[in-house]
């Protein structure tokens, strides 16, 4: 299971701002090819995420590209640069069937040949970004093995519904259904739910922290983010808390002891648990061992400036 509790954007026609990745805690990065870069820096963009992708992966990063939409006629170039050792995924901007990720995951074949890749290797995020999106979500989700996860975004969203992200209301009701439309459905297809990036400003902590919450609420388990001071919080909020972690490990100790005996049902700590609790609370578990792995893996990783990657040696 990839840990995804925050996923930061970076343009991929921005070096500058490719090398400071390096000291982020993100789980994921996302080179952006999409939204952020201007059609006549696309093939630029593409250049410098090819040659960043390895550098950022030594850094213990999940790594992503957003590549273009395929109604863009921009998608099977984009993949053609793109698809190296060291990337990990991809991420099809405005999604809206599964016949989308059927064909993504051929051109991703095609380029995985190309550059000598084992099949198979890259997984796929689909971006949710329309109404039509959001309805199909299920049968995007499910179709294929490489999906991983389906992304919401939130504000391609609005827009589709004729609205400007400009006149949400302050808790962002609007929004209500297609979050939570989302979440189930990727529930349903095995598939983590990513949430959309914060549309509000960036000084607005207070209003970052409550949909950040509400996510987590909704059952997402990870959010896109578009600022290095969103990440910590966002890591924070898909971390199980400690107390909840030993819980989890009486819980699953005790309902094993149990079920040795025959019973399928018991009373602990002043509840009565029944199978489903102690699935839960093995899951979660799992999750938190999976997050201190990770986390063990990234703080034995020297630090380092991207920079030497790319700065000619003299």
């Amino acid at each position: 299971m990839m840990v995804l509790r925050s996923m930061l954007y970076v343009p991929g026609n921005s070096m500058r701002m490719i090398t400071k990745t390096a000291s982020l805690p993100a789980d994921a990065i996302i080179l952006d090819l999409e939204d952020a870069v201007p059609l006549l820096d696309k093939g630029t963009a593409r250049i410098m995420v090819r040659d960043s992708i390895k550098a950022i992966k030594l850094g213990g990063f999940h790594v992503f590209v957003r590549v273009n939409a395929l109604t863009t006629d921009l998608t099977a170039e984009d993949l053609k640069t793109v698809v190296v050792k060291g990337l990990d995924g991809i991420m099809l901007a405005k999604t809206e069937a599964k016949a989308a990720v059927a064909e993504l995951e051929s051109l991703i074949g095609q380029a995985e040949r190309a550059a000598g890749l084992e099949p198979g290797s890259l997984v796929i995020i689909p971006l949710i970004e329309s109404a039509k999106g959001i309805i199909n979500t299920y049968e995007i989700a499910s179709a294929s093995e490489r999906v991983v996860a389906v992304a919401f975004g939130a504000g391609d969203y609005y827009r589709d519904l004729g609205r400007s992200v400009s006149s949400l209301s302050t808790e962002e009701y609007e929004l209500l259904y297609a979050r939570s439309h989302l979440a189930n459905a990727g529930r349903a297809a095995g598939v983590q739910a990513i949430d959309t990036p914060f549309l509000g400003l960036l000084t607005d902590r207070e209003a970052f922290i409550r949909q950040t919450r509400l996510a987590l609420q909704l059952g997402f388990k990870g959010k896109q983010v578009i600022h290095p001071a969103q990440i910590n919080f966002a890591n924070e909020t898909f971390s199980p808390a400690q107390g909840e972690v030993d819980y989890a490990c009486r819980l699953v100790e005790a309902f094993a002891e149990a079920r040795d005996k025959g019973l399928g049902a018991i009373s602990f700590e002043g509840k009565m648990i029944d199978y489903m609790s102690y699935q839960q609370a093995s899951d979660l578990v799992h999750f938190a061992g999976i997050i201190t792995e990770k986390e063990a893996k990234r703080q034995a990783v020297p630090s380092t400036s991207l920079f030497q990657f790319f700065t000619p040696s003299t």
